[in-house]
């Protein structure tokens, strides 16, 4: 039912508005013990982005660490994000997601997220972010503050509006 809900809010609002899509790849590393490659999450996010605002479906993996028995690493993740302010090619963004992460026994996940994107050119940008994983479940509930570079390409040139820009001088 979760997941019926998410894919049929990101179809809607799609298709409804126009907006700009886009496709992400979301490496990070994250403070938590363990190895490399258990410290390492990767993800893949499509989403479409109206002027400040953005909204992705993020499909990832909460760590790429070696798996005994049945995988709780899998997650889905609805991420709302925001243009906060820009200079020139450079663009602060705050996101604040909210996700599942299958068969673990802390399956509710949210995410609060701050970056600094570079838009390379219309249609490639680049963010490097840093923020926080909260997980949740029944019993246990646990944190994880984690550190990331992504690229975006957009299917058609971006050109995004920030929410408080600097005056120009006359």
């Amino acid at each position: 039912m979760k997941y019926c809900f998410l894919t049929a809010l990101l179809v809607i609002s799609a298709n409804y508005c126009s907006a700009q899509t886009y496709i992400s790849l979301v490496p990070c590393l994250t403070n938590d013990a363990g190895t490399f490659w258990g410290k390492s999450n990767l993800a893949f996010e499509i989403g479409r982005q109206w002027d400040v605002f953005s909204l992705g479906l993020d499909f990832g993996k909460t760590s790429l660490g070696k798996v005994v028995g049945r995988d709780t690493t899998a997650y889905i993740e609805l991420r709302p994000n925001l243009n906060v302010f820009q200079q020139g090619k450079f663009t602060n963004t705050f996101t604040a997601g909210i996700g599942y992460i299958f068969h673990s026994r802390q399956s509710l996940m949210t995410e609060l997220t701050s970056g600094i994107e570079y838009a390379f050119n219309p249609k490639f940008h680049f963010n490097v972010y840093f923020g926080q994983y909260y997980y949740s479940g029944r019993i246990a509930a646990s944190n994880v503050t984690f550190f990331g570079i992504s690229g975006m390409m957009y299917f058609l040139p971006s050109h995004p509006k920030p929410l408080i820009s600097p005056k120009s001088k006359e």
